[in-house]
């Protein structure tokens, strides 16, 4: 019996930005997904009180809950930019290596490029 593998695996298998990003949507959908979940409690509180809906305000303005902004911010924007990859693919165009390369590269530097600047304009700076 031999003992090749039968699929390619981490130490065969090189990287591609398509698949980078790929990976990387679904991870941000499913974040976002429980962030959504997240802001809708966060919301809801206001039902139990004013000094729930505080204490929430309380973690946000703290360093990790700026942190946890940000982040959320930037996986917004990489879920956006990436499904507007996607249905630039589902017309048909853009299948190329070349193409998918530059498209992928600009759903990672886009994304960065306008979490900076949602941040710059929330903390009016803009």
């Amino acid at each position: 019996m031999e003992n090749n593998p039968l699929s390619p695996h981490i130490q065969i298998y090189k990287w591609h930005i398509s698949s980078l990003v790929s990976i990387t949507t679904r991870i941000t959908g499913i974040i976002n997904i429980i962030v959504i979940s997240l802001l809708c409690l966060w919301i809801s509180s206001l039902l139990l009180g004013e000094e729930t809906y505080k204490s929430v305000n309380y973690f946000l303005n703290s360093f990790f809950g700026k942190f946890f902004v940000v982040g959320v911010i930037w996986s917004f924007s990489f879920q956006m930019l990436s499904e507007i990859r996607h249905i630039i693919m589902d017309l048909g165009y853009g299948f190329d290596l070349k193409t998918t390369k530059i498209t992928g590269s600009i759903v990672i530097v886009g994304s960065f490029i306008l979490t900076i600047l949602i941040y710059l304009i929330g903390r009016n700076l803009i």
